[in-house]
């Protein structure tokens, strides 16, 4: 039709995997079948979504012999606790600047981090961010400032909007729950807080032979040879080191020193 100057529609190809079971496609003859609607009526569709994005790439095959929509049901019912305890304890509007810091910086780091795997097509490890929010805003809740706090509200309002690509079902509802009107999935996809990505510390394993023996918390761009020193006048590293020899100290900073004695 002479409308548009080239050939094909698309630039770019994905070609998704296939749900296979026990390694071989499903076929009656096989005996191998899965009844989708029965694993929706036992599980939800949710659930059942979720344990085919989480389970591989879109590109690779998922085996159904190997992943458990138990596990995303349970995954599911966490992360809808943490949207209705939030929903309950504050209101939607509440300034997260008062909110505490740590689980600030949790929840933009996995702003950041889920917008950019989405965009790769990454959606099994952006779910595994969002199941790492859900466990810090669940940490918050329980032994840390509580569900009034600010800073959990916006967690588990980014819970939802993550989740409303993969579970939309249980996305729109706790969407609800935390006191929203309209639907979920239009319109607010936040943006991350620079300062907020900043690590002020990491935590430092310190290993005597390759076994753990003592973490510390450090500088992220910490210098090599004052990590060296810190690991090596540990108290802990150095009750597994004694009067033992030191071979080597292997430093990679800023998360991990090995020495090895002999």
């Amino acid at each position: 039709m002479g409308m548009v100057g080239f050939t094909e529609p698309f630039r770019r190809l994905t070609n998704q995997g296939q749900v296979i079971n026990q390694g071989r496609a499903m076929s009656k003859s096989l005996g191998n079948g899965v009844d989708l609607g029965q694993e929706i009526d036992t599980y939800g569709v949710d659930a059942v979504r979720l344990t085919m994005l989480f389970a591989s790439p879109p590109e690779e095959d998922v085996d159904w012999a190997d992943v458990s929509c138990t596990a995303a049901q349970k995954f599911l019912n966490r992360a809808f606790r943490v949207m209705c305890e939030a929903g309950a304890a504050s209101a939607p509007g509440a300034d997260a600047t008062a909110g505490d810091t740590e689980l600030r910086r949790v929840t933009h780091r996995s702003i950041d981090q889920v917008t950019t795997l989405v965009e790769a097509r990454r959606f099994n490890v952006a779910i595994a961010r969002t199941m790492e929010l859900v466990s810090a805003a669940r940490k918050a809740i329980d032994s840390g400032p509580g569900a009034a706090d600010p800073a959990v509200r916006e967690a588990a309002e980014f819970v939802a909007v993550a989740l409303s690509l993969f579970a939309p079902y249980v996305a729109e509802e706790g969407w609800e729950r935390l006191g929203h009107v309209g639907t979920v999935a239009v319109g607010n996809w936040p943006e991350a807080d620079p300062e907020l990505l900043v690590q002020e510390s990491v935590t430092c394993v310190v290993q005597v032979q390759s076994k753990v023996r003592d973490k510390l918390t450090v500088a992220p761009d910490i210098d090599p040879a004052e990590l060296e020193r810190l690991a090596l006048a540990s108290e802990k590293a150095q009750g597994f080191i004694g009067d033992k020899q030191i071979r080597k100290v292997i430093v990679r900073a800023p998360k991990l020193v090995n020495i090895v004695v002999g």
